[in-house]
């Protein structure tokens, strides 16, 4: 993504390993990467990203990024001292973030022994160290549960990925339960830890239903990587979005309850899928559109990969994507004040607006308990819709919310034990009422 980052790096010139033991010196190395770190984001970026209707970036870590303590015992000690200050920059962006309003979702990238044994997680031997040593466990996990001390009650901090693209192993779920423990003991439940699926969406989406803690399942969608890819021009790809991609996120997040996000995606084509259509900024600009409109309906949110690169091109680069084969802000992808998402407006049963004041007008034929809390929920999921409304924004994890309004408000005068189906009968009822549209609007 920065090949001048690796001019003076040595061994493959792949990883961040390469670098932070090139540049002829730990001192110079440091030099060079401080000056990217400063340098390669600002406040004006997330100033522009806010501008044009994003409202969260998802930040790439390394374990190293904690600082030289975190290095002992990895194969970054003997580079310990270039990252004496990356933690504080790790801070300056989040911070950076909050100004411009936007959320940060903080993303493990690269966990101790490797996760997956790719350069992006900071390692050029392309061995896969993690699940088979506990000693890389144990190291993984505090890294884990540092970044919740830190970060856990940062008002801007939408939460935690445990770790990146890990590979699909026996020992992942096992890996995921105690990283989950270990960090809940700084953060309550209803915190959001992000997993990645090592791209298998049904067995984790099945890991997260089962859960009753706020996880998220982060999935990524690409169309680049294998033979299969290759050989479909861009046409096809978009039919496939368009159909089964979009009908397994909505299976998936339907599934659990909405708790999916589509966290790395772009519009990259091969050249070979490019060269079998007539029109190749009309069949871009096809694909673009058929993966912002089948991820806003189909999940949670996603991120973009990635905002930034040299040699910025518009398959792999938001600014030169944004209005070539994307929008040129993407306001209407985030606020959809006239529509639910595809897995809430099919998975609960929402009545039409007259139906649920008739059914108040007659609430002696109802369980006063029941009528209490289904009241207290439209209530909610009504004021909710219009605050989130107002700011051109939405809500996005539903169950989620429901269930932390539930838990605040049980008691005998509001939510009684048992009625809880009502008030997210009333919830869903009212946000979906708010967001109807207007007489005469368009």
């Amino acid at each position: 993504m920065t090949p001048s980052l690796f001019r003076g790096a040595v061994g493959r010139n792949v990883s961040e390993i390469d670098i932070a033991s090139g540049w002829n010196s730990t001192d110079c190395a440091r030099q060079v990467l401080e000056k990217h770190w400063e340098t390669y984001m600002n406040s004006s970026d997330f100033s522009h990203l806010s501008s044009i209707g994003i409202n969260t970036v998802r930040l790439p870590i390394g374990y190293w990024s904690l600082g030289p303590e975190f290095c002992q015992g990895t194969p970054f000690c003997a580079y310990a001292d270039v990252y004496r200050n990356s933690w504080a920059f790790v801070v300056d962006t989040i911070n950076m973030a909050a100004n411009a309003g936007l959320g940060v979702l903080v993303d493990l990238h690269g966990a101790v022994g490797s996760q997956n044994g790719q350069p992006h997680s900071g390692i050029s031997d392309g061995q896969s160290g993690l699940f088979n040593n506990d000693t890389n466990v144990n190291k993984t996990l505090a890294v884990l549960t540092y970044l919740t001390q830190q970060l856990c009650n940062v008002s801007n901090v939408v939460g935690i990925q445990i770790l990146n693209e890990p590979k699909d192993c026996d020992q992942l779920p096992g890996f995921y339960d105690k990283a989950i423990a270990a960090m809940r003991n700084f953060c309550g439940a209803d915190f959001p830890l992000y997993i990645h699926d090592g791209f298998n969406l049904e067995q984790y989406s099945d890991y997260v239903a089962k859960r009753e803690d706020f996880i998220v399942q982060d999935h990524h969608s690409y169309f680049v990587f294998t033979q299969e890819d290759q050989n479909k021009n861009a046409s096809e790809h978009t039919r496939n979005i368009n159909t089964e991609v979009r009908n397994s996120l909505a299976k998936a997040s339907a599934n659990q309850h909405g708790n999916l996000i589509i966290g790395e995606w772009s519009c990259a084509l091969t050249p070979q899928s490019l060269s079998q259509v007539s029109n190749q900024t009309a069949a871009r600009q096809a694909f673009g559109e058929a993966q912002l409109n089948t991820y806003s309906n189909t999940t949670a949110g996603w991120s973009f990969w990635a905002y930034k690169k040299e040699d910025c091109d518009a398959g792999w680069c938001l600014p030169a994507a944004v209005g070539n084969c994307l929008a040129s802000d993407f306001s209407a992808y985030i606020s959809k004040c006239n529509s639910l998402p595809d897995f809430f407006r099919r998975d609960l049963d929402v009545r039409h607006r007259p139906e649920a004041i008739h059914q108040r007008l007659i609430r002696n034929t109802d369980n006063a308990a029941e009528q209490r809390s289904r009241d207290s929920g439209y209530s909610d999921g009504y004021s909710t819709a219009q605050f989130f409304c107002s700011r051109q924004s939405e809500l996005a994890f539903i169950w989620e919310y429901m269930k932390r309004s539930i838990k605040q408000r049980v008691g005998p005068e509001t939510i009684e034990p048992g009625t809880e189906s009502n008030y997210r009968e009333g919830f869903s009822q009212g946000l979906a009422d708010a967001m109807k549209p207007r007489a005469g609007a368009s």
